[in-house]
């Protein structure tokens, strides 16, 4: 990988928001994930990831998420499991015209429906998309 692209790679996940010490949990680990994005979490953080059979309380969690894994609500109420009541959930999904795109609306449907909302995307690494998602506000 170039200086550049590391760079780039290191700015975009630096935009997750995630802080040395902190726990965070991967769901929907495979062959495809985007290995430098990984890495920079772990860099940041200070550890490694923690994969979905991780019982105790995390900071955060980030979720690869492609259109044939099945019910992303599923995975989403897995995360909020042992998810800090504060701690973000970032999708990460395949890029428009890469093989597993997800809609940016299901992932909001799914969101939805698990008691969050979407709140930003961006891209993550060449492939990747990344979705914020929060707990809903008590508006009136």
């Amino acid at each position: 990988m170039s200086p550049t692209a590391d760079d780039a790679v290191s700015q975009a996940v630096a935009r997750l928001g995630f802080t040395a010490g902190q726990t965070i949990q991967e769901i929907g680990y495979d062959d495809d994930v985007d290995g430098d994005v990984r890495a920079a979490l772990e860099a940041v953080t200070g550890s490694e990831l923690v994969d979905e059979d991780y019982d105790d309380v995390t900071d955060g969690a980030v979720i690869w998420f492609r259109d044939d894994d099945g019910d992303l609500t599923d995975y989403l109420v897995d995360a909020m499991t042992v998810l800090d009541d504060s701690g973000p959930i970032w999708v990460f999904s395949p890029k428009a015209g890469r093989p597993g795109h997800v809609s940016h609306s299901d992932i909001e449907e799914a969101a939805t429906t698990s008691g969050l909302h979407a709140m930003t995307t961006f891209a993550i690494g060449p492939d990747w998309s990344a979705t914020r998602l929060a707990t809903r506000g008590r508006g009136k």
